[in-house]
This record gives C-alpha cells, sequence and structure tokens, in this order.
C-alpha cells in the first residue's frame, strides 16, 4: 500500500525519520507552502522566504534521490491551504491511506495531524542528540532543572570536548572568559551572504505579493537556502568567527550587527545543518589549535546545553507552557516593538536590527528586548508572539522556552533561578549604546534619567514578596532597602510615570 511521507519547512534533511522509514520506490512525499503555516502568526516575510526556497531546493533535491515528490505552492489554486488539507489532497490523489511523519515541533500542529482524518504515523525527531526520553530519564525525580547539569551528562553521552572520563580543559564552563565589552572594532564584516538565485528571486517576489504588510524587511535577502550553502556558511563562521566568538558572545555594538557570532540557528533549526556535525566542527577548531578553549567550550554549549535542553522543556512542559504567566503581567507589548519611534538607543536598535535581518543575537533578546519587556510587566503571551513572529530561527520549541521561561520568568523558574532583569549599567557595560542614547545611563531619576534604571527597581519592589526571599537576589534588596525613602518614593513614582506614558501611546 502506497503511503504519504510529509516533510515540513523546517524538516529539510535526508536523514528524516519519515524519510528512513518510508520506501522511496512506492511512497509519496508531500510537502506543501500552505497559508495556515505562513499567517498562524505574522512572520517576518525574510523568515517565509527562506523557508519556502528552502523547501523548493529540498523538494529538488529529493526527487535528484529518486523520491516522487508532490510539492504545493503557495500561489497553487488546487492548494488546500493547510498540512492536513494538503495531506487529503494527496491521499485522494495517489490512493495512500497512511501518513509517515516526523514528529513537528510545536505543539499546534501535532494536535492537527493527531486529528487528521488520515491515518499518521507520527516518528520521533532523531535530528537531536538527546530524545524524550533520554531528557525525561534526566529529569525524573530533580527538584530543579538546571541546564548545567543536563549539558554535562550531553558531554559525557556524546564525548564532545571530552578527555577521557574528565572535561577538556580540566573544567565543564568557561563562561567567566565569555563576558568581555564590546570592542571598538570587529575584525570581520559578519556571515556569509549569499545572492538571491533563481528560485530564490522567485520565492521573494512571491512573499512580496502574498505578505505586503508584515513587519520586517524582504530584501536585501541573503541567507543560504540548501544544505551546501549552509556548510559554506559553517566553515566561515568556524574559520573566521569562532576564534573570538568567545570573547565577545555577549557584546553589543550599534554599528555591527553580527560581531563575531555563527548566525547558523535558522539553518540548525531548518534541517540544513544537523547539531553534531557543528559541534564537531567546532571541536575540530579547538583541537587544531585554531581555536581556543573559551570560544568553543561556549560555542557548543549554546547547542549540545541549551538547545537541546529548552526542546526537553517545551516537550515536557507540554502545551499550556506558552500561557504561563505567573507574575501576572498584563501589559500590551508597546509599540515601538513594531518600529515605532523610542528614544531608548538600545531598543531602537534591537528592533532595527531585527526588522532589517530578522535576527539579533542571544543577549539583545535577552537584555534587551526581553529584559525591558519583563521589567514593564508585558503580558508574556504577547512576548513569546512577538519573538516567534520577527526571528528567522523561531520555532515554538525553542523559542518558548527561551521568552516563557528564561525572558519572562513567567513559568515561575522551571528554567531560570531568577529573572534576568537589569538596570542600564549592565547594557552600558555590554555594549556602545548608551553613548548616543537620549537618556543617561548614569541618571538614576529625574529628566533624563535611563529607563532601565527606574523600572529595575520598580519590579524588584512589585515583586518582593516572590523574590527577596532568593539568595541570588538577596544583595539587590539589601541595596533597596539602603536607600533613603524618599529616593525610593521618587524612583516609584518616576517608574510609574513612565509606564503611564507607555501606556498612553506616548514616544518614550
Amino acid at each position: 500500500m502506497r503511503r504519504l511521507v510529509l516533510v515540513l519547512g523546517d524538516q529539510l534533511c535526508e536523514g528524516l525519520a519519515a524519510l528512513d522509514a518510508a520506501d522511496r520506490t512506492r511512497d509519496v512525499v508531500v510537502m506543501a507552502e500552505v497559508r495556515d503555516e505562513a499567517t498562524y502568526v505574522r512572520h517576518h516575510p525574510k523568515k517565509i522566504a527562506f523557508l519556502f526556497a528552502a523547501m523548493r531546493k529540498f523538494a529538488d533535491t529529493l526527487r535528484d534521490a529518486g523520491w516522487d515528490v508532490r510539492y504545493t505552492r503557495l500561489d497553487d489554486p488546487a492548494n488546500a491551504g493547510s498540512i492536513c488539507g494538503e495531506l487529503l489532497r494527496r491521499a485522494e490523489e495517489t490512493g495512500a491511506q497512511e501518513v509517515l511523519a516526523t514528529e513537528p515541533g510545536e505543539w499546534r500542529l501535532i494536535r492537527a495531524l493527531q486529528h487528521c482524518p488520515l491515518k499518521v504515523h507520527l516518528l520521533e525527531d532523531r535530528r537531536f542528540l538527546a530524545s524524550h526520553a533520554d531528557f525525561d530519564r534526566w529529569a525524573e525525580g530533580r527538584k530543579s532543572l538546571r541546564m548545567e547539569y543536563f549539558y554535562r551528562e550531553m558531554r559525557r553521552a556524546t564525548g564532545l570536548l571530552m578527555e577521557g572520563a574528565n572535561p577538556a580543559g580540566g573544567q565543564w564552563n568557561f563562561d567567566h572568559e565569555n563576558r568581555k565589552p564590546a570592542p571598538d572594532e570587529v575584525a570581520i564584516e559578519g556571515p556569509l551572504r549569499f545572492e538571491p538565485d533563481e528560485t530564490v528571486s522567485e520565492v521573494l517576489d512571491l512573499v512580496e505579493r502574498a505578505f505586503p504588510s508584515n513587519f520586517g524587511r524582504l530584501r536585501p535577502f541573503w541567507f543560504a537556502t540548501d544544505r551546501a550553502q549552509a556548510l559554506q556558511a559553517l566553515d566561515r563562521f568556524v574559520a573566521d568567527a569562532l576564534p573570538r566568538f568567545g570573547d565577545y558572545q555577549d557584546a553589543m555594538l550599534d554599528n555591527h550587527r553580527f560581531l563575531y557570532h555563527a548566525v547558523i540557528s535558522l539553518y540548525l533549526n531548518a534541517g540544513l545543518l544537523e547539531p553534531r556535525e557543528v559541534c564537531e566542527a567546532a571541536e575540530a577548531a579547538w583541537r587544531e589549535g585554531h581555536a581556543p578553549i573559551n570560544a568553543v567550550e561556549g560555542f557548543i554549549r549554546q547547542i549540545l546545553g541549551w538547545r537541546e535542553y529548552v526542546r526537553g522543556i517545551y516537550f515536557r512542559e507540554g502545551p499550556d507552557y506558552v500561557t504561563r504567566n505567573v507574575l501576572g503581567h498584563a501589559r500590551a507589548l508597546p509599540a515601538f516593538y513594531w518600529g515605532a519611534e523610542t528614544r531608548m538607543r538600545c531598543l531602537a536598535k534591537a528592533v532595527e536590527q531585527t526588522r532589517d535581518e530578522a535576527y539579533a543575537h542571544h543577549i539583545q533578546r535577552l537584555m534587551v528586548t526581553g529584559n525591558f519587556a519583563l521589567l514593564a510587566g508585558v503580558e508574556p503571551h504577547q512576548v513569546h508572539e512577538w519573538y516567534l513572529e520577527v526571528y528567522a530561527d523561531a520555532y515554538e520549541w525553542v523559542e518558548a522556552p527561551n521568552v516563557i521561561g528564561m525572558s519572562q520568568f513567567a513559568d515561575g523558574g522551571i528554567i531560570a533561578s531568577k529573572p534576568y532583569v537589569s538596570s542600564g549599567a549592565y547594557i552600558s557595560r555590554m555594549s556602545d549604546y548608551c553613548r548616543s542614547c537620549a537618556y543617561s545611563v548614569t541618571k538614576k531619576t529625574g529628566k533624563g534619567a535611563c529607563p532601565f534604571n527606574l523600572l529595575y527597581w520598580h519590579f524588584l519592589d512589585r515583586h518582593r514578596a516572590r523574590f527577596e526571599g532568593n539568595p541570588r537576589m538577596a544583595q539587590m534588596y539589601r541595596t533597596w532597602d539602603r536607600m533613603d525613602e524618599d529616593r525610593r518614593a521618587t524612583v516609584l513614582a518616576e517608574a510609574r510615570d513612565f509606564l503611564d506614558r507607555i501606556d498612553a501611546g506616548e514616544t518614550v
């Protein structure tokens, strides 16, 4: 009996579980650009174009390998508009009654496939280094699920950066060496860029017509859109940027958007690169003396540790994870997240970069846009949907734990042992944004005081009952308590005034 083999847009890997379980002489691969997946949030147009172009090229790769591929373009008049609709259409066309599918990375789509009238066999996605069972075995019985300990288990299990039973370099984590402030100059231009070919150009025209009002700039478009190009991008990073990645991975610069970052997460998350090969390429650079241990360990930790860990959390916590809001935050997402004017230089630059590139690195996401949303008390589901919409590497399995858990503390501490909040001092130390800001990072109150300074104390004050007993925050509460009572009152009053101005739609 002929079966359908579903390949989703973020599953562009020839070793996909559904493909491995199928018979290429008999079964039919189904791929489709459907409006449901393109519009369940208003994705950045660069993300849509990246996926459609990469899907079209991957379909050609499968055809060249002997597969019967039934591919539906977005503007095909017969397009059913949904994944399940396309499966039903292709089932009627081919006589197939069963579907082989690799588990999607979003509960929303898992539920849709489970309720599809066809018999759908969901196979676990093997592109990750930890299976669901692996993660659950590690998590079982633990009072807290801290990434650092999971990461050590993953190092042991994979042998990556290990010397026998011991971690390479004599320690598990070199993070204390990876916090240098922004350099005066960056020695590379950024990630490898690719000129649009005929397939990409055709997709760009389609996206321009179909999604004219989505937030974000479609052109210029420079992403890799096939495995060969993604491998070139990885090679470029390892050769040119990895040696300095560790030193400046937390730094931010006003006029340099990428510094020494890899910008390969979108290729990893879509299946064009595999996590082990990326980690092994970095490890080889260290063993060959090309890159220092602090850079290589920090990079591998982001993939082997953090990426695998947040996926484990997402599937362990279940579909309601994205709705959690233990702090009770309810403020609407401010308009400047969508490009409205703001005088806060750090936020303006992070949003501008996000609009133009569908990319911002982890500190811009965590300590600028995420930090502000948490300090201001923005409703976390709105923050979650913003991140899902604006970044080319965002899929719910990876985005939701980073936002709901790490960034917004909305899960109550499953991921983070404390909320990641800071005053303007941290941003000033790690960037040059504050040098050209309308606000003064050194001013704590009064005209021109940095809003992060005001909101930091306002956040701590309004959530005191929850956090004053946290050992990692006790010092901050002692500092607050030592302030003169009148000064505390001024800080809180000015913070409330600032938030009221946001709510009124004023430019801040």
